[in-house]
């Protein structure tokens, strides 16, 4: 991290004036966030949570947390996003319906001449397919990362300084419905099932980028590529075992274990 990149964030943060409403996900981005803005501002910043069926139950309780520790003001809410068909339809698109719910609910309980939506998206963002992102120009929401030039790597690095500790090493986790494949219906037990199966894969082989995916083909494990699974062949022979049973249980077929691969429920045509 170079110290003008932090000071380039911190400047845009204390000049905005009026209330700063922060999207807080509960992951590094949006918690790196907010703590900065609490730390340099002097005008009111607010973090918004929203909770859903497709947001762990960690990650609520990691905001809440962290809420407690330092004083912030934390207001939460459900998005409603399950109450949009054309979000529960699951197109390529899913994230632009999820984020165009978050902001209009924020927007509902604020004054927009004399507040500003900010979130945690970053300069690697914003190289990604990110229907989200679309929802968020609609809705002038301001994005300081990015604006500051500020990628992921450098957001882990700040962290580390604010003194966030492990919460610094956090894996990218993007909401529950990410793991379904575009076209399939998103609905809570899909994601109760998701959700279980990678708690219980990180307590076999730790955290990590660890994905339970929901596909046409059957329930695809993805784990880290260096994890030891891939290369030791009873751990591998196990964690298959193991999955085989969790999806009968659950009266689901379980398909294969592969290495972790971002966005791969997604699918595109090339007319998307």
């Amino acid at each position: 991290m170079t110290k003008s990149s932090l000071q380039i964030l911190e400047t845009l943060l204390r000049d905005r004036s009026g209330t700063l409403y922060i999207a807080l996900s509960g992951g590094i981005d949006s918690i790196t966030l907010m703590t900065v803005a609490a730390r340099v501002r002097t005008a009111p910043t607010i973090a918004v949570h929203a909770v859903s069926e497709a947001v762990p139950a960690e990650a609520t309780d990691r905001c809440r947390k962290l809420a407690s520790e330092r004083n912030w003001t934390l207001q939460i809410l459900n998005a409603g996003e399950f109450n949009d068909q054309r979000y529960i339809d699951n197109p390529v698109n899913r994230c632009y319906y999820c984020k165009t719910n978050l902001f209009a609910r924020i927007t509902d309980h604020i004054d927009t001449t004399s507040a500003t939506i900010a979130t945690g998206t970053n300069q690697d963002d914003l190289g990604d397919y990110r229907p989200g992102l679309i929802a968020a120009s609609e809705n002038s929401v301001w994005q300081p990362f990015a604006e500051a030039g500020i990628d992921k790597n450098t957001i882990r690095k700040i962290a580390r300084a604010e003194n966030l500790g492990e919460l610094s090493a956090l894996p990218a986790q993007p909401c529950l419905s990410s793991r379904v494949e575009t076209g399939i219906a998103i609905n809570g037990a899909d994601l109760l099932f998701v959700h279980r199966v990678e708690r219980r894969l990180a307590s076999e082989i730790g955290e990590g980028d660890i994905r339970c995916r929901i596909t046409a083909d059957g329930v695809v494990a993805q784990l880290p590529a260096d994890t030891s699974a891939f290369s030791d062949q009873k751990q591998h022979a196990k964690l298959e075992a193991l999955l085989t049973e969790l999806c009968a249980s659950h009266q689901r077929r379980f398909d294969r274990i592969e290495p972790y691969r971002m966005g791969s429920a997604f699918l595109r045509t090339a007319n998307d």
